[in-house]
């Protein structure tokens, strides 16, 4: 019997293979409890491993059959085999650190939180600090926004407990900047069309990372046509394709252009919009002599302010035309040395005065708005946008008016007969006046004669005598020769408004004058009241 027992126990010992603590094995997991999981590592016994050593990832991993690799860490005198999974853990991270230290070689970590100092990085399961200073190469404007990121990182210092493992990311930063940079000079040559990341936008520019080196792409460089700011066409971290203009190995320099990826639009421009075509563009500015028109990316046209209407008058170019619009209009000059395009609306209108040719003939009545007054009359806007004129001897048949002022007003709306058309030379003449019969050529033949005492109102004291008007109708001077009493200055006996008998001594129809005087007057004896004065 003791026989059998020696030879069974050489027979386990010959298929079973030896194993010694602190080794690390492979084994099959048999069974997952709540708190232990139970691993196959071909000893004569299984081993055991707590549930806490896994992660949350590798708890997902547990199942039955499934291989994994665990470290011996104890087999008891009972012949109970004690495994973990966090030594296998550390001994592969403090071997991964050894590795990258000797070898110069960048390890990947979780950047978990900020700290005092620095930052808390997870190399796997094993904590590790990253001093602030070794964030980036330049400090970061937001410390924050680096956590919870994956980065790669060198490794400064460890120890072989990994209580103390010390890494760098401004290093792997430097390093890998310096390996993009020998590779980016290679291809940076004039012509060549690189990619980048833009890095940073500034009012002048953008600069852009080309992989280890920077260069600046001008906001002039940016668009043909105008660009605002470089923040319109580009944001931080787009990835873009850009032109080299210009480099210099010495200093580095690089300057980069976007707009050189297509041809310049001037260069097709003549053939595009020849004079006379019209083309169609959207307003991009206002000023105020004009409006610029976008044709196309990088070609803009001028609308200036006379072209947009007829009027010798235009209105500031908003009342015409809004930024942003689509409009249509007409090439009138073309300068592609200059790079200069002038446009006109007015031009897709009839011109103002072929329409009052079309619509207006001498003797018709036509309503405008005085819009100015000088002293020998009154321009008369019409509604095509002509200023006619409403001379002041045409405003009233029968009163001296010695300037327009007296009679209108600017702004205001009146109506006027057309006396001259000329819109070949682009005059016409209105009087208001002739809106009623002539009171020369019947009333006032029927109702004056020569030797007729009338009653007067004086209007004005002048060397030449008293202007009067004549029983409400008509104006009539009485000459100074003919004034009573004549031993006193007029502008001592009379004034304004004062009414006195004359006698009618003149009548000239044709020149439309009536003469006054205030001598012999059957109805007034001036000597009985010059005694009475006396």
């Amino acid at each position: 019997m003791e026989m059998q027992e020696k030879q069974l126990e050489k027979l386990i010992s010959e298929t079973i293979p030896e194993i010694e603590e602190g080794t690390i094995l492979k084994g099959k997991i048999i069974s997952v409890m709540p708190d232990t999981v139970v691993v196959d590592i071909g000893y004569k016994s299984e081993g055991f491993i707590p549930i806490d050593e896994f992660s949350e990832d590798e708890k997902e991993f547990l199942k039955e059959g499934n291989e994994i690799e665990v470290f011996l860490s104890r087999i008891d005198s009972d012949g109970t085999v004690s495994l973990s999974i966090e030594r296998v853990r550390r001994i592969k991270i403090l071997n991964m650190l050894k590795d990258a230290q000797a070898q110069n070689t960048p390890v990947e970590v979780t950047i978990k939180e900020r700290i005092k100092g620095g930052y808390r990085v997870d190399l796997g399961g094993v904590l590790g600090f990253m001093p602030g200073s070794h964030a980036d190469i330049k400090p970061l404007k937001n410390p924050d926004e680096i956590v919870g990121q994956k980065a790669k990182v060198k490794v400064l210092k460890f120890n072989n407990k990994l209580t103390n493992i010390i890494v760098s990311r401004k290093d792997y930063l430097i390093e890998e900047r310096e390996r993009l940079k020998k590779e980016t000079i290679k291809n940076l040559k004039e012509g060549a069309r690189v990619r980048g990341i833009v890095k940073n936008i500034v009012d002048y520019g953008v600069f852009i990372d080309l992989g280890g080196i920077d260069g600046l792409l001008h906001v002039s460089d940016i668009s043909w046509g105008r660009v605002r700011h470089p923040s319109d066409v580009f944001r931080i971290g787009q990835e873009v394709e850009v032109v080299v203009l210009k480099f210099d190995p010495e200093t580095e320099k690089v300057t980069l252009g976007y707009k050189q990826k297509r041809p310049d639009p001037w260069l097709s421009a003549e053939d595009k919009y020849p004079v006379g075509r019209i083309v169609s563009g959207k307003v991009v500015s206002l000023t105020d002599y004009g409006a610029f028109v976008e044709l196309e990316e990088g070609v803009e046209g001028l609308i200036h302010i006379s072209e947009f209407e007829w009027s010798p008058r235009p209105k500031h170019p908003s009342h015409y035309v809004e930024i942003g619009d689509y409009i249509d209009a007409k090439v009138l000059h073309l300068d592609t040395r200059q790079r200069r395009i002038s446009l006109g609306i007015k031009q897709l209108k009839p011109k103002p005065w072929e329409l009052v040719a079309q619509r207006y003939k001498v003797g018709q009545k036509v309503t405008g708005r005085v819009r100015s007054i000088t002293d020998f009359g009154a321009f008369v806007e019409l509604p095509e946008g002509v200023d006619a004129l409403l001379h002041v001897s045409d405003l009233s048949w029968t009163k001296h008016i010695r300037h327009p002022s007296e009679v209108l007003r600017k702004g205001q709306k009146i109506e006027a007969v057309i006396l001259n058309l000329d819109p070949a030379n682009e005059r016409m003449s209105l009087g208001l006046k002739q809106l009623t019969p002539n009171p020369w050529e019947e009333e006032i033949p029927k109702r004056f004669h020569l030797g007729d005492e009338v009653k007067c109102r004086v209007l004005r004291i002048t060397e030449y005598g008293i202007f009067v008007e004549i029983e409400d109708l008509v104006e009539g001077l009485i000459y100074s020769s003919e004034i009573e009493p004549s031993n006193r200055r007029p502008e001592e006996v009379y004034k304004e408004g004062d009414e006195v008998m004359a006698r009618i001594i003149k009548l000239d129809l044709e020149n439309q004058k009536i003469g006054l005087s205030m001598k012999n007057l059957k109805s007034v004896d001036y000597s009985l009241d010059n005694k009475q004065e006396s």
